[in-house]
């Protein structure tokens, strides 16, 4: 079985982390959704601004 290892991102603007191992099932993503494959659509659902706005958290 492959090990898959999840990434988390952070907003640039207000500290918002997203976690690929939790999701947002909340806003209708599931837990694994790689942050690669959120619509370009989604914001930031603390402040609204776009998945450009968001960085690779480096542990």
């Amino acid at each position: 079985m492959e090990n898959i290892t999840t990434q988390k991102w952070v907003c640039l603007i207000c500290d918002f982390v997203y976690d690929e191992t939790l999701g947002l099932p909340d806003e209708g993503i599931a837990s694994g959704t790689r942050f690669e494959d959120i619509p370009d659509s989604w914001a930031c659902p603390d402040c609204g601004v776009t998945k450009s706005d968001f960085e690779l958290v480096i542990e």
